[in-house]
């Protein structure tokens, strides 16, 4: 017994630093891939929960479906170059996610996506742990605070990551994705929000959960995403921005909405706050040397049926994003759906962006 304790040690150290190249590896390609897109002028373009539901489907035996269908293939023949999923849920232990996606689909649905040569963002809304609310509960500014080292649900919150830190590491070695968690933190809509904490404690929550993944779990292939909501000026994007050393891509979140304007006024809003933003992102990605992206936007309902060429592609093309991400086709809701689908009247529009030199698609 003595003498294979240390050989025991021996063989899980050398498991454990065959697995840190891997990961290291991966996340490299990843980030190479990234900058590359922006280097080549190219914008990779992404679908949230794409694979698993579409505007009126559902994905039910998922273990044994071949998940070939996608809104997206349906509309243009081609999967999206990036699919978004969510972890929300995954801290309570559930099976399924907040939109009731099972956490083995979104499994499968990952790895099928990376071994078909697309890239995976994972975004987490998870539940508030101080009230037990969900992550849009604001009803207390402590919850941060709370969490945090010497707070009252720190070690609950630490059973939280490590609940996250399970699924990602479960992907394998080899499946680089990208995370961004506490996203659209300027705004005051989650109880991470602007108003909910301090700078400080929003800088120390985003610290907090990289160490963990890394340096408690040891997984290495994430590249991490800070993205607030878009229509923040550039002073408040840096004040919480946790810093070079913990982020690997910089993003920001903006939508188009309609409400009771015309569809001219609400694309010369977007237009204005999504160029606005990406203009200074430009700029801050450069100094930081960080590649940039916009990791949602979307317009539900795409009561304009030229969107696509006329809003989004204008407002992205002279900037240089990785990807853009369009927000989810709920199977559910029929009026909430941010991408085309088969039979859709603006679906000929989304072709017509699909097929333009500067987006990639699969």
């Amino acid at each position: 017994m003595k003498r294979f304790i240390p050989l025991l040690l021996v063989i899980l150290t050398a498991c454990n630093s065959g697995d840190n190249k891997r990961m290291d590896a991966a996340k490299e390609q990843l980030m190479q891939r990234l900058m590359g897109y922006a280097e080549k002028g190219q914008i990779a373009y992404g679908h949230q929960d794409d694979l698993a539901y579409g505007h009126s489907w559902l994905v039910t035996d998922w273990e044994n479906d071949p998940l070939e269908r996608s809104d997206i293939k349906d509309v243009c023949g081609h999967y999206p170059a990036l699919v978004g999923f969510d972890l929300g849920g995954i801290e309570l232990g559930d099976e399924a996610n907040l939109d009731g996606v099972p956490f083995g689909l979104i499994r499968k649905a990952a790895l099928l996506h990376l071994e078909r040569g697309g890239m995976v963002t994972f975004s987490w809304h998870p539940r508030n742990p101080l009230t037990g609310g969900d992550s849009w509960d604001i009803s207390s500014d402590q919850v941060v605070k709370s969490i945090l080292p010497g707070g009252d649900k720190h070690d609950e919150f630490t059973l939280w990551l490590g609940r996250a830190a399970d699924f990602i590491r479960s992907l394998g070695p080899d499946a680089a994705v990208i995370f961004r968690p506490w996203h659209e933190n300027v705004g005051s809509w989650f109880w991470w929000g602007g108003r909910l904490c301090t700078a400080a404690q929003y800088r120390d929550l985003f610290r907090l959960t990289r160490a963990y993944f890394e340096k408690e779990r040891g997984i290495r292939n994430i590249v991490w995403c800070y993205s607030p909501n878009g229509n923040c000026r550039p002073e408040e994007y840096m004040e919480r921005y946790p810093g070079d050393d913990l982020v690997d891509l910089l993003g920001v979140d903006s939508y188009e909405y309609l409400g009771n304007r015309s569809i001219e006024e609400a694309r010369e809003g977007f237009l204005a706050e999504a160029m606005g933003a990406l203009g200074w992102l430009a700029t801050t990605g450069s100094e930081h040397r960080k590649p940039i992206c916009l990791s949602e936007t979307g317009m539900e309902g795409l009561s304009d049926y030229t969107w696509w060429t006329q809003s989004l592609y204008p407002a992205i093309k002279d900037y240089p994003i990785s990807y853009v991400l369009t927000w989810r086709n709920a199977h559910d809701k029929p009026g909430h759906f941010f991408a085309p689908w088969e039979g859709f009247e603006g679906a000929a529009d989304f072709k017509e962006f699909s097929e333009l030199e500067q987006i990639v698609v699969l």
